[in-house]
């Protein structure tokens, strides 16, 4: 089975020719797990990078306190694990699908074969490292200088910026968080961010239901994160 039309939508991949995109599907291994699984811990040997094909993943830093930050959520296209195969040390985070996940996987020899004999995959793979360093050093930031409302407003706005979809009351993030979730995301305590989601939900701007969150005024919610 081809994977090279989901390989199309991945920015590492978007500018390789049909036949180099047939090639590279033949190197993939189809993967599940079930819902909760640990795909791999962090400090665990890392062989492979992971494309995500169906289901939703969490990428996540945990302490030996048991306390956790998600540093993303990941959907259809999107990959991780890459790290492991270019520097050969430990994972550096935890991997957990949130839902019954079908991944790729594409062995550190072939994917370094790959990249040798397509250069042009190197600089976007630069790209996608780029952005998690920029992601990482964003929530250190947050962290360490906001407050908490501001915190969970700013992670909102990422979450409708890149999982969100129109709705006829505002913009609908299309993955389901729990509170527990959402709080990982932000750096924050279930209790401080259930006192602001509710605060924002009796101002209006936003509603949160069965762990589906809505932003009903995103610009008036936008002005909050200023």
């Amino acid at each position: 089975m081809s994977y090279s039309q989901l390989l199309a939508r991945i920015s590492m991949f978007e500018n390789l020719q049909e036949e180099e995109l047939e090639h590279l599907s033949t190197l993939l291994r189809s993967r599940r797990f079930a819902r909760g699984e640990v795909i791999f811990h962090q400090g665990d040997v890392g062989t492979s990078l992971f494309i995500v094909r169906k289901g939703q993943v969490a990428i996540r830093l945990s302490s030996d306190e048991g306390k956790e930050v998600i540093l993303a959520l990941l959907d259809r296209g999107d990959f991780f694990g890459e790290l492991a195969l270019l520097d050969e040390e430990p994972r550096s985070t935890d991997a957990v699908a949130r839902e019954e996940a079908d991944l790729l996987s594409l062995q550190r020899e072939d994917f370094r074969r790959f990249l040798e004999e397509r250069p042009q995959v190197g600089m976007k793979l630069l790209s996608a490292l780029s952005r998690l360093v920029r992601r990482v050093t964003q929530l250190v930031h947050d962290t360490t200088f906001l407050d908490a409302r501001t915190r969970l407003v700013r992670v909102l706005l990422e979450l409708a910026q890149h999982q969100g979809k129109p709705a006829a009351d505002g913009v609908v993030i299309t993955q389901r968080l729990t509170q527990s979730e959402l709080a990982n995301l932000c750096g924050l305590t279930r209790e401080s961010t259930n006192k602001w989601l509710r605060f924002y939900v009796r101002e209006g701007l936003l509603s949160y239901e069965g762990g589906q969150i809505t932003l009903v005024q995103p610009a008036r919610l936008g002005q909050e994160a200023e």
